[in-house]
Parts: structure tokens; C-alpha cells; sequence
């Protein structure tokens, strides 16, 4: 039987934009909706397009502060520059647009209802492209984030009394949502993504694996630059996908950036489409009930194929290997020469690799050493095995 499904999307995300000259372009979304279109994937049987509602206050105070929320608020409705270093508000990552806690409060809200669809409305899979925003503290803004809707959505799931998985395979650190699950046993968090040591943000490194009840609830896979397609995936193999089902969480959260791309203008790894979707089919074959958030990816069209791949796998739909002409049409005035949707398998250059292989491994034998103990061990005691 076919999965029930979700697409949250809303008109009102074309009316919003961090600027010309940020890398951050809210029309990624709308591109992406359209190749949906074009393949026919949003007039799906037994997939449904759902609004965006916005959030409500009380939801955002489940993680951020009055005062940081006031502040939000306040400058949201100025029709001058402001700008408050304080809350990571008027610098470069985060500037203050007009309307930009409106946009945070919408997309926001998407989250937290593709949560309340998973278990309340019956759906198998929702997918809230426009969310991801994984930087954003508790009081402060960073990394183009506002509002860390992951971190809310995950908080309703914990009020019903829910056991939560997050994976993260966005190219920056899931920073927010590991800081806000840190101390919890109630919230496994796994993220891998590209190493600390030289990127933004600066953390989720190995020996980060949380504290008191929550210690060994945080997993993080630094991977160096150049890591390719097999590397990634064996990350996956070896440490995320192992560890998610022996938690065997009642609802999986995760965060699809698709800035690990090879032609991401920000990042430094080399996964393609192939190693993307290897890991979506095999995180849907776990059948848990599964809220997916979009996230980074600052090559438009790269967002396009991933969320529209994305979407196809959750739904069942084998897509075709090139993008349809008519999207072509679209893309090609905007300087992208790229016609096919789905990539061959990408090796990095032998040096580079060999540098990568030797960093995932020793990652992979820190985390064996650190975290399978813990989650491994009590799960399948659990479990009587």
C-alpha cells in the first residue's frame, strides 16, 4: 500500500527575501514546486498539497526567549534597516527584511504541522521544504535562521510523549537542534556534515555526545572536504542508519540540505543525487512515521532536483534521469546549463579521497567506541536481544 503524504507549501513564500546579494534565495522553494509540477508529483493520489498555518507564540517560547521573540517583532515591523548583534540580528547571515519574522512565523508553522500530520492526520510522510532552520539558538539568530523550526515541531512530538529521531544531513552542523537536546534522552540527534575544524559553525565533532541523561543522544560525523558519494554513504551505513533503528523512534525527523552537492557555491564536499537518494530510500524502508524539513542548498536549481527526488521517493515515484524540457526553458535564463536530475555515482580525486576516507573512518571508530555502547547496547537489551 501506497504511503499517505504531505507537501507543505505555501504561495505566500515567493512574497519574502533576504536580498539580492544573500546566498539564501526563498525562490529555491518556488523552483522547487515547479519541477514538482512539471513532473506531475502534486497531483499525486494519496498526496496532498497542505498551506502553511503560522505558529503560535506559545509553541516558539517552548524553546526561544520572550525577550529575543520581542525583539523579532519589533524589528519585523520597522521599515528601516535595524540591526542587534545581542540576538544575531543585521549582520550579513541574518539581515532584518521587511516581514522577516512574518516569513519565520509561516515557515515555521509548516513545521510544526507536518509533526501534527504525522500523528494526528494519519500520514505516513510530510515534508515541509521550506523549514531546516537548524542554526537558529534559543535567543539568538544565525546561519540565515531566525527561528529553529525543527526544535519546535520536536517539541509538540515530546508533549504527547513521543520518542524522537533527528538526522541531519544538511553540509553545516545541526548546531540549534543539537544544543536544544543536548541534556535529553528523548531526542537522538545524528549529523553529518562537513568538519567544524574549518567551517561554519564550528562545532559537531565526535566528542560531542550530550550530557546527564542525554549522554550519547548526540551523534555527529565530521566529514572532510572532497568526501564523495561512497564516503558519505558509508557514513550513513556505518553510524546514522544503524543507530536510528536500534532507537527505533516513534516519529523521525530529518533535515535534507542539499548544500552538500559537489556545485554548491558554499561548501566543500562532493556528494551528487546518487548518494542523496540512496540514504532517502533507505530512511523511508524504516517505516516510521517521518517529517522531512528542506534546508540549505544555494545552488537553486541543485534544491530543485533534491527536494523534487525527495519528494518522488517518499510518494513511490521512479522519476527519469533528465529534467523535462519545459523546466529546462526555465533554468536556462538563469545561468544553469544542467539538464539531467539524477547524477552518476562521483568519485573525489585519489589524494582527496584518500585524506576523506581517513578522517570518516577515524569518526566512525570514535562513535563505535563512544555511542554504540549506549544506544546499541540499550535498545537491544530492550528488545531482549
Amino acid at each position: 500500500m501506497s504511503a499517505k503524504t504531505a507537501l507543505i507549501y505555501s504561495q505566500d513564500f515567493s512574497h519574502f527575501s533576504y536580498g539580492d546579494e544573500h546566498p539564501f534565495k526563498v525562490q529555491r522553494i518556488n523552483l522547487a514546486f515547479e519541477l514538482m509540477r512539471r513532473f506531475g508529483l502534486t497531483e499525486l493520489p494519496g498526496a496532498d498539497i497542505v498551506d502553511c498555518p503560522r505558529v503560535d507564540e506559545s509553541a516558539l517560547l517552548t524553546f526561544h526567549t520572550s525577550d529575543y521573540l520581542d525583539r523579532l517583532r519589533e524589528f519585523n515591523s520597522s521599515d528601516e534597516p535595524r540591526a542587534d548583534f545581542r540576538y544575531g540580528l543585521g549582520d550579513l547571515d541574518n539581515p532584518v527584511f521587511k516581514g522577516f519574522y512574518d516569513w519565520s512565523t509561516l515557515v515555521t508553522g509548516g513545521t510544526v504541522e507536518a509533526a501534527r500530520l504525522v500523528t494526528e492526520e494519519g500520514y505516513d510522510i510530510a515534508f515541509s521544504m521550506a523549514g531546516g532552520w537548524h542554526h537558529a539558538h534559543s535567543s539568538k539568530a544565525a546561519g540565515f535562521s531566525y527561528l529553529n523550526d525543527a526544535v519546535i515541531a520536536i517539541n509538540t512530538l515530546l508533549e504527547k510523549g513521543l520518542r524522537v529521531a533527528y538526522l541531519d544531513i544538511d553540509a553545516h552542523h545541526g548546531d540549534g537542534v543539537q544544543e536544544a537536546f543536548y541534556d535529553t534522552d528523548r531526542v537522538l540527534t545524528v549529523s553529518i556534515h562537513e568538519s567544524g575544524i574549518y567551517f561554519f559553525p564550528g562545532t559537531g565533532f565526535e566528542d560531542e555526545i550530550g550530557t546527564g541523561k542525554g549522554r550519547g543522544y548526540s551523534v555527529n560525523v565530521p566529514l572532510e572536504a572532497h568526501t564523495d558519494d561512497a564516503l558519505f554513504m558509508k557514513a550513513f551505513d556505518e553510524v546514522a542508519y544503524p543507530l536510528l533503528a536500534a532507537f527505533n523512534p516513534d516519529v523521525l525527523v530529518t533535515q535534507l540540505g542539499s548544500d552538500t552537492f559537489r556545485t554548491d557555491p558554499l561548501t566543500r564536499l562532493e556528494i551528487t543525487t546518487h548518494s542523496y537518494t540512496y540514504i532517502l530510500r533507505k530512511l523511508k524502508a524504516l517505516k516510521i512515521p517521518w517529517v522531512a524539513v528542506g534546508g540549505g542548498g544555494y545552488n537553486m536549481v541543485n534544491v530543485a532536483r533534491a527536494w523534487t527526488l525527495a519528494w518522488g521517493i517518499m510518494n513511490g515515484v521512479e522519476l527519469p534521469v533528465k529534467l523535462p524540457e519545459s523546466f529546462v526553458d526555465i533554468i536556462g535564463p538563469l545561468g544553469y546549463p544542467n539538464r539531467m536530475l539524477l547524477d552518476a555515482m562521483h568519485w573525489a580525486e585519489e589524494d582527496d579521497r584518500n585524506r576523506a576516507l581517513d578522517a570518516v573512518e577515524r569518526s566512525i571508530a570514535a562513535i563505535r567506541a563512544s555511542i554504540f555502547p549506549i544506544i546499541i547496547g540499550r535498545y537491544a537489551a530492550a528488545a531482549g536481544e
